[in-house]
């Protein structure tokens, strides 16, 4: 290579470039109403969880260390509340949106949240 071969740009303009294009990207997103700010903090998910199939027998690999949430039973559902701030609740849902119960409910309950069976008048 000849001498004349110079770096055409310099570190410098690189990194500039870069966190302008970054902050240009955010702008235009925002912008545009690509980018959600939710008010309503109470529909804000608390975490995303699945169930694992264990059949008699069958091991299964698990993180040792803890997710810091614990389950409690809500009014006859399944909440998972934070370690640090219990008060933080979340109701425990499928992918239809449903309650997941704490428990299997009676056949004569028709209500499973209102943690009481109604009795008939016969």
């Amino acid at each position: 290579m000849s001498d004349n071969d110079e770096a055409r740009y310099t570190v410098r303009s690189l990194i500039v470039t870069g966190i302008a294009s970054i902050i240009g990207t955010v702008l235009v997103l925002e912008a545009s109403g690509r980018i959600d700010h939710t008010e309503h903090k109470d529909h804000v998910p608390v975490g995303d969880f699945k169930a694992i199939h264990i059949q008699p027998g069958d091991s299964f690999r698990m993180s040792r260390k803890s997710s810091e949430l614990h389950a409690v039973c809500e009014n006859g559902y399944l909440a998972i509340a934070a370690d640090i701030d219990p008060s933080f609740r979340g109701i425990l849902v499928d992918y239809k949106n449903r309650g997941v119960r704490c428990q299997r409910p009676s056949p004569t309950d028709l209500d499973p949240a209102s943690g009481a069976q109604e009795q008939s008048d016969d």
